[in-house]
């Protein structure tokens, strides 16, 4: 399934500023939860409409509503929190889960630590939320735990991708459609994205 990467200019231009090292924590959150909110739109895009009638103040018409699709974002700790409120903003109904993963400096492999998700999930679409795909490790791994649980469907969304991540994710779960704002140049030797923009989670609160 091929990725979708985000050309829009609103985007491009907010993912610049993202990657500024002097950009600061508050500016850093906000812009990640502005980017999130543009790339849900893309990627609710296919949701199914059903028609209503409705009254307006002049006269009665009919019209469209979201077909009755529960939908679920999960973002992989911690760094995917950042995320949450731009996405729940555009679809305030969505159900929230989590799934806690860190990755091993050593092995740049993930390490599972925690995982609760909707007890409906087998009826939801679901959209799973991290802000850096870099080596994929962590969201190949996040989107194993969530397709055990049976959900309608899964998709995956990031900021920053990198090559090695992407076709990682594409490997192992080739049915899942993934959206992101930029798709970088490489892994460096430590597994961070270049040019990248740092560590996501430090520089969302401020940790280092």
């Amino acid at each position: 399934m091929k990725p979708f990467i985000a050309d829009h200019p609103l985007i491009q231009h907010k993912v610049t500023i993202l990657r500024d090292e002097r950009t600061s924590s508050k500016q850093f959150r906000e812009l990640i939860s502005e980017i999130t909110g543009l790339m849900c739109y893309e990627a609710t895009r296919d949701l199914p409409l059903c028609e209503v009638t409705v009254k307006t103040p002049l006269c009665e018409t009919t019209s469209h509503v979201i077909a009755g699709r529960k939908l679920a974002f999960v973002p992989i700790l911690r760094a995917g929190l950042g995320m949450v409120d731009g996405a729940v903003e555009l679809v305030p109904n969505a159900r929230i889960g989590h799934i806690g993963l860190y990755r091993d400096e050593t092995t740049l492999k993930p390490v599972e630590y925690y995982c609760k998700l909707p007890g409906d999930i087998g009826e939801r679409d679901v959209i799973v939320l991290d802000p850096m795909l870099a080596t994929g490790g962590s969201a190949v791994d996040a989107i194993s735990q969530i397709k055990e649980r049976k959900p309608r469907s899964i998709k995956f969304m990031c900021i920053i991708a990198a090559p090695e991540g992407l076709k990682a994710l594409q490997e192992a779960h080739p049915d899942v459609q993934i959206y992101c704002a930029a798709l970088d140049e490489k892994l460096n030797e430590n597994g961070y994205i270049m040019p990248g923009l740092g560590d996501a989670g430090d520089r969302i609160f401020g940790t280092k």
